[in-house]
């Protein structure tokens, strides 16, 4: 092949490139597995948006690992853009149904497998957690006493149930 070819396709193929690497994964969890009933109520709360009423609570108990050092899973949750994009295991946030948001169901800890934060075993005792093929579950060592950072400390906080309510609302008011 003579070279002003070959460069012309390799300039053909380099061009198709990001196009590609901007193509959302596809989503690595049937949400509808899991017991939804056991979510908390959304908020009654209106107009419930990222900035004001989301982003603290994730600040304080999921930014830790899913910041923009080293993303666990390959989800930040520290600007609503990438809470938008998802992670490797897809969109996390479906706007407008928060039972069908990975996010919500992983934030209520209604299983295991999808616990955020995960649930820690005491050392030695048997449990290791089934994650997906590169999920965030399955990436986490859940006999480890650090806060899931590498740091020694203790590991984030659940959301309670009110604040995991306040998240539905806000997936369900469209995600702003």
């Amino acid at each position: 092949m003579k070279p002003a070819i070959f460069l012309t396709v390799l300039g053909l193929l380099w061009a198709g490139l990001p196009a590609t690497a901007q193509t959302p994964p596809p989503n690595r969890w049937d949400i509808s597995k899991y017991d939804l009933s056991k979510l908390p109520a959304a908020s009654d709360q209106k107009d419930v948006t990222f900035d004001k009423d989301i982003l603290p609570l994730l600040k304080a108990s999921c930014v830790r690992c899913h910041g923009a050092q080293r993303p666990r899973g390959g989800l930040r949750l520290d600007s609503l853009d990438t809470v938008l994009k998802g992670g490797h295991d897809g969109k996390m946030v479906v706007a407008g149904d928060s039972k069908k948001s990975l996010l919500v169901a992983a934030a209520a800890c209604i299983d295991d497998r999808i616990a955020m934060p995960p649930k820690r075993h005491p050392r030695g005792v048997p449990g290791e957690r089934s994650g997906g093929p590169n999920s965030a579950a399955s990436g986490s060592n859940t006999n480890a006493p650090s806060g899931g950072d590498g740091k020694t400390g203790s590991p984030s906080k659940p959301l309670t149930a009110g604040e995991v309510g306040l998240l539905r609302a806000w997936v369900d008011q469209g995600a702003k």
